[in-house]
């Protein structure tokens, strides 16, 4: 039997925890209905009760709910020594959306591939910089190291993980079971352009201003550069230093969540939304918008787009 561990983590989110209990609890309710041995002995594990007497196959550390992650990562570190000790045991750790702060804390990440939430990449970069962060992957498994993105992310590594323990049957039967799409690879298209400005740099969100004011009729961003009281060169390191992008990538970044915007709400072609989005080539635009936001635009819209009342209808026919 396969010894699970749900580490039972100060500020954990219930949701997260709730899921990987469903899960992994209805894995073993198959078991019995086919009057076979359950394959999971489940434990759900707090700091008071960190022991090493514990010798689990695999450790699994929710989502938190706080959004300050210092704080989180604080609270719980009694988890670290110990987490760093069971995988010197043998022992594989998973960790779900933010709680990959927690497991690289552990330092056992260090030159390994993670993810986490989208939203959180930024972050976990600057607390991680020796993580080798796929910010785009639902999952990542390095070494006996899981991690996965945010949110329905931690469904597919569930599903990943019953795969490596159980065999891709039962991932099969658990991903019909609670329908879940077995064929995402990447999550680039659940994030949007949310450009760093807590910083102190005056110049620099002067010029994040004019970007985000003028990207339609900014030809190139050398007009940009031109108009500001430094040397170029010294611009683009204090951009990129106070915002970690460059000034191109952030005019890139700024019109194609645009084009995500009038794709999701309205109904104007993919033609007229490259213009108003400031491009005048259709396969350059095709191409950047793909590789921001992780569909082409077509493909996009079919997703998060406007659904008229006619296709509803035609739908529940």
């Amino acid at each position: 039997m396969i010894e699970l561990i749900i580490a039972q983590t100060h500020e954990n989110r219930p949701l997260s925890t709730a899921a990987i209990l469903d899960v992994f609890e209805s894995v073993n309710w198959l078991q019995q209905q086919r009057n076979q041995p359950p394959l999971f002995h489940i434990q759900l594990i707090n700091e008071s009760q960190l022991s090493q007497q514990l010798r689990p196959h695999l450790i699994l550390i929710p989502a938190f709910t706080s959004h300050h992650i210092a704080q989180s990562l604080d609270a719980n570190k009694g988890f670290i020594p110990w987490l760093q000790q069971q995988y010197q045991r043998g022992a594989a750790i998973g960790s779900f959306c933010s709680g990959a702060f927690l497991l690289a804390a552990t330092g056992l990440l260090n030159g390994k591939k993670a993810t986490t939430h989208v939203m959180y990449a930024d972050a976990f970069s600057t607390f991680f910089p020796e993580v080798t962060l796929c910010k785009e992957a639902v999952v990542t498994h390095d070494n006996n190291l899981y991690t996965s993105g945010g949110a329905t992310c931690s469904f597919h590594l569930m599903l990943h993980l019953l795969e490596q323990y159980c065999g891709r049957q039962m991932a099969i039967q658990i991903a019909k079971l609670f329908s879940i799409d077995m064929d995402r690879h990447q999550q680039a298209y659940f994030a949007g352009f949310q450009p760093r400005k807590n910083h102190n740099d005056s110049l620099v969100k002067e010029a994040q201003l004019q970007i985000e004011d003028q990207y339609m009729e900014l030809a190139t961003i050398d007009e940009l550069v031109k108009k500001m009281p430094v040397s170029a060169r010294n611009f683009m390191r204090r951009f990129k230093q106070a915002t970690g992008v460059t000034p191109i990538s952030y005019l890139q970044q700024t019109r194609i969540e645009a084009a995500r915007r009038l794709l999701e709400q309205s109904d104007a072609s993919i033609t007229d939304i490259m213009y108003q989005v400031g491009y005048g080539d259709m396969k350059s635009f095709r191409q950047l918008f793909t590789r921001i936001a992780g569909l082409p635009p077509k493909a996009y819209r079919e997703k998060y787009g406007l659904t008229t009342s006619a296709e509803v209808s035609a739908a529940v026919r």
